[in-house]
């Protein structure tokens, strides 16, 4: 799912190309995707984008007479730029927002289909989808302490929460994690002002590095890469790779759809934590650390 970094470089990207711009219309190519009815979509046609925001890992365009299309990309969705004349797949297409230079083209991947269009009136309509999460690039150490406190979880699930951090997902978790060489399962009550003070700033480092990376990767371009799996990647999507820091096996924790990667000697002190199917599946014989890894793959 794209996060905050991606997110605020699609934002880049589109600001340059339609604030200012009419929308001369928008085709929806699957129903599915369009969640409202009123405002009818044919309202936008001909209004001036006014604005290009974010609401958590959402894009917003603000547009003439106090109206916003809010585009959810969830896990699949994709925007891509298409001057006039050039195509995409009809498999993927979504939608269609043409504006007179080009085309902005929603697609999705797969075939679930998660990712969605809103049309409200009114900022104050906006509200319904701001999940409360606070700005994690401007808040306080003060402000994100008490966030993180207010639940007792584990420390990936709170950095996860929309409610509580606004924009950061299952990749940059990992990496932030990683960064302040933190377990992602220790409870958040448990951690130490210290820690936490760590974990704040290794989460704007971590977000600030990975826009000016993919800023200075897409250039004047549209960004067309957005994936959760970079090879820059400390430990995200790196399982058994080795740690950049120390060399250790990049480590994993399997649950649903998704995966926890983390680097058993710089977050948990060589400890492996347990994967619910297989350690549930080899008991006894699950490895407890390192060492035990180790003497079981020798």
């Amino acid at each position: 799912m794209p996060e905050l970094p991606d997110i605020t470089v699609y934002i880049d990207a589109l600001s340059a190309r339609v604030i200012g711009a009419p929308l001369e219309s928008v085709r929806i190519a699957n129903p599915f995707v369009l969640r409202t009815v009123d405002p009818s979509l044919d309202s936008v046609t001909g209004k001036l984008v006014r604005g290009v925001g974010r609401i958590g890992k959402r894009i917003v365009l603000a547009l003439e007479d106090d109206l916003f299309l809010v585009i959810h990309l969830m896990i699949a969705g994709r925007l891509r730029w298409r001057p006039p004349g050039k195509t995409i797949p009809r498999s993927l297409i979504l939608a269609h927002f043409n504006f007179p230079s080009g085309s902005l083209v929603l697609t999705e991947a797969g075939k679930k289909r998660r990712a969605s269009l809103h049309l409200v009136r009114s900022e104050s309509a906006l509200e319904q989808f701001d999940r409360g999460g606070i700005d994690v690039m401007s808040a306080s150490l003060a402000q994100f302490t008490t966030v993180l406190r207010r639940e007792n979880h584990t420390v990936k699930r709170s950095l996860t929460d929309p409610r509580f951090f606004s924009g950061i997902g299952n990749a940059y978790s990992d990496e932030i994690l990683h960064h302040a060489r933190l377990s992602p399962l220790v409870l958040t009550t448990r951690l130490t002002d210290e820690e936490i003070a760590r974990l704040h700033a290794a989460t704007r480092i971590v977000l600030t590095e990975w826009i000016q990376r993919l800023r200075a990767e897409a250039g004047d371009s549209f960004p067309e890469k957005v994936t959760a799996f970079r090879e820059q990647m400390a430990v995200h999507g790196r399982y058994g790779k080795p740690c950049p820091v120390c060399g250790s096996p990049v480590q994993r924790i399997r649950y649903a759809d998704n995966e926890t990667n983390y680097c058993a000697r710089c977050q948990t002190n060589g400890r492996l934590l347990a994967d619910r199917a297989l350690s549930r599946l080899l008991k006894q014989d699950w490895p407890r650390s390192l060492d035990d890894l180790g003497e079981s793959t020798s």
